[in-house]
């Protein structure tokens, strides 16, 4: 029987290139969790992001998907998540109709189901008005709500979002969100990274904060505050005040070593 209390866990995760790139992770995020991992460029959020998803293997450290190990059974977790990358490939030919048809056919849905699903997403995300146009001639912010909407479609429990807002006006932004939210009060896991510290603040229940490949802090928003020792700020503020002294940390912990 898998553990379902926990969505992902991440133990002891190493994933280097030139240089470290994920320097022992360890990360436990719960089933209906909304949680935003934060971090400098080249701190190591999409690759780690990555290595869950299974598009990454680490070099060392294990990666559960609601208990199911992703290294050992890699099929069955990657039924249970899905990936939307900041950069979302979408098949230009191809209508966003015709895409989640696509979709839902590699994940082996009943065709009535995925069309009631389709059509679902698209109400949801402002889609219904270019069912039938091609993809090719839509905006970076269409083409991140087709890949959404296709990451969406088979109903998995956990969703991996790297920079899911970028290029997306207020209404769409808005719509996403309005999208998220519901799936995570209806028990779906939602990790997310962004640059748009606002939409962490508002929407995480919990903030991870790594430099370097390494969590350096981890909490609630108040959490984070008593942590950074400043009570009366918000998350920008707490965020840079903990990458600056992480980053610290780090290199001298290097240079100890």
């Amino acid at each position: 029987m898998h553990e379902r209390s926990h969505a992902l866990e991440i133990i002891n995760l190493h994933k280097s290139f030139t240089t470290p790139a994920v320097n022992d992770l360890s990360l436990t995020i719960n089933v209906g969790e909304f949680y935003a991992l934060l971090g400098p460029n080249g701190a190591g959020k999409t690759t780690t992001l990555r290595m869950v998803a299974g598009l990454l293997q680490p070099d060392a450290g294990e990666i559960r998907v609601c208990g199911i190990d992703a290294q050992r059974h890699p099929v069955d977790a990657k039924r249970l998540l899905a990936w939307v990358p900041d950069e979302p490939m979408v098949y230009d030919k191809l209508t966003p109709l015709e895409y989640l048809e696509f979709v839902a056919g590699l994940w082996d849905m009943d065709r009535d189901l995925a069309r009631y699903k389709a059509d679902e997403l698209m109400t949801q995300l402002g889609l219904e008005d270019h069912v039938h146009q091609r993809c090719q001639g839509f905006s970076k912010g269409m083409r991140q709500k087709v890949a959404l909407a296709g990451a969406l479609i088979h109903e998995p429990q956990l969703i991996i979002l790297d920079e899911p807002l970028t290029g997306l006006d207020a209404g769409s932004s808005r719509r996403v969100k309005s999208v998220l939210t519901d799936l995570v009060a209806g028990g779906v896991t939602v990790i997310m990274t962004t640059h748009i510290l606002e939409v962490a603040e508002r929407m995480a229940a919990r903030i991870g904060v790594i430099a370097r490949g390494e969590l350096i802090a981890e909490g609630t928003l108040d959490e984070l505050r008593q942590t950074s020792g400043r009570s009366d700020t918000n998350l920008e503020e707490i965020f840079l005040n903990l990458v600056d002294d992480g980053i610290a940390r780090v290199a001298t912990d290097g240079i100890a070593a």
